[in-house]
């Protein structure tokens, strides 16, 4: 037994789990984190950041084959997979001894290990070196994420089966590979495979790739995917999915129609699910719904005392999102402020071209009848686009028909993940499209598109 005790244990050392155990720590409050793996969780370790340093190796390597179009010579573009993996687990390495020298600074106790509740206000640590440590607490804070969700039938055997997990610490390029699901994991893992050498098939059960976004931006991003060469599937399920020796062969069904494929390997990337293994002792009842874990609009769970943030609820499932939720329920567990739920927030994937968006898409706009304006702006109008030689794509407002609040931007084009920054931040400060095209956007930037797209909303845009 710990003789400290502290005014709150985190379970979880993720986005949700570090930024609330630092924000206590700011606070003044006595704070232990645990975390079965690394400081940063799958996020940091296992996927934001490694998957984004990957997919920078990709980009630069297609970038260097099509040299000669910026007037350069490159007599031989290769790669190194191996080199590739490395430097990925190696940017991964580097931000989580960051996050474990700020948790440090902030005088908060880390503990590597299998954490679960023994009861309110008590933790104990079930596996890893100090098995057997029990901490008392006043408040627990849960954050153990998420973790992919798998097929039933179809064990991951980290050859002919992955999971984003095993894809980031791949040796080679498959010479073929199936991505089942084609949300913002799939995509991203579909553009890195494919950029060295893989001949991939994307297979979507739902009518569009990245379901979530903008049916535009996804009809974009799928000819931009076909034109490099991924085979794209939506409205498809995979069925009989067979794992041999060699390779593995699965149907591919739509509209009744079957088509056999075989490939070398299958990547899962159907969703995730609330990682709860070994999180409870049978004394703990913590009420669930439809297997994510419930909160008050406190963030406390069902047990006085137990909180929850960030994927463990449920969705969105976002890094940024899950550090909001934790930095809410800390400022509000501990009288700081009343916590605020999750409203206006940016959805981002790093393929190429890169999608990124915030509030409502064109269909949902319609479904609730709202009264509705569009502006649409490319991206081949605007000069630093054109000169940079990456112009494909474009900037989507939905606005407001007579007031011009904006309720919904969606940009697919180079950096349009940094670019959708602005627009979060005028509708939180509730601005319209009026006072977007208002602020003068510097030339030549890339952000000028933003402009541009608020003053079609009014059929005013000047260079189209």
């Amino acid at each position: 037994m710990s003789d400290t005790i502290y005014d709150l244990v985190v379970i979880g050392g993720g986005p949700a789990g570090y930024v609330g155990a630092i924000r206590a720590g700011q606070l003044g409050k006595k704070v232990a984190v645990i975390e079965m793996e690394r400081a940063g969780g799958t996020c940091l370790n296992w996927g934001c950041i490694p998957t984004k340093a990957l997919l920078k190796s990709a980009e630069l390597y297609r970038t260097f084959q099509k040299a000669e179009s910026y007037g350069l010579s490159v007599k031989e573009v290769g790669f190194d997979f191996e080199k590739v993996v490395q430097r990925s687990r190696g940017v991964a390495g580097q931000m989580a001894k960051g996050v474990e020298f700020l948790l440090k600074k902030n005088k908060v106790d880390y503990f590597t290990g299998k954490a679960e509740v023994t009861v309110p206000g008590m933790v104990s640590i079930t596996e890893g070196e100090k098995k057997g440590t029990f901490f008392r607490t006043k408040n627990i804070l849960l954050a153990t994420g998420q973790k992919p969700r798998a097929l039933p039938g179809l064990p991951v055997d980290g050859t002919r089966v992955m999971t984003s997990r095993e894809a980031l610490a791949a040796k080679a390029p498959p010479k073929t590979m199936a991505i089942i699901g084609a949300g913002a994991i799939g995509v991203e893992f579909a553009y890195f495979f494919n950029a060295f050498g893989t001949k991939v098939t994307l297979v979507e059960m739902l009518p569009q790739v990245l379901p979530v976004e903008d049916e535009e931006v996804a009809k974009l991003l799928q000819r931009n995917f076909e034109k490099q060469g991924i085979a794209v599937h939506v409205g498809t399920k995979s069925e009989n999915i067979r794992v041999g020796e060699k390779s593995v062969k699965l149907d591919l069904v739509k509209d009744g129609a079957k088509t056999e494929l075989e490939v070398e390997t299958v990547l899962v990337a159907i969703g995730i699910t609330s990682a709860l293994d070994g999180l409870f002792s049978s004394k703990v009842k913590v009420e669930l719904d439809r297997g994510f874990v419930k909160v008050d609009a406190n963030y406390q769970t069902s047990v006085p005392g137990v909180y929850a943030a960030g994927d463990i609820q449920g969705p969105p499932w976002l890094a940024h999102v899950a550090s909001f939720r934790a930095v809410q329920a800390v400022e509000g567990m501990f009288g700081h402020s009343k916590p605020k739920q999750v409203g206006i927030f940016p959805g981002c994937t790093y393929c190429q071209p890169q999608v990124a968006s915030t509030g409502v898409t064109e269909k949902a706009a319609k479904e609730k009848k709202l009264d509705y304006k569009v502006g649409k702006f490319p991206f081949t109008a605007v000069g630093k686009a054109v000169a940079a030689g990456d112009s494909e794509g474009f900037v989507k407002v939905i606005a407001d028909a007579k007031t011009g609040e904006i309720l919904g931007v969606h940009i697919i084009g180079n950096e349009a993940t940094e670019l959708i920054a602005e627009y979060g931040l005028a509708m939180n400060l509730e601005a319209t499209v009026d006072e977007i095209h208002d602020s003068i956007h510097a030339h030549p930037t890339l952000s000028e598109a933003l402009g541009e797209a608020a003053l079609a909303v009014h059929g005013k845009a000047i260079h189209i």
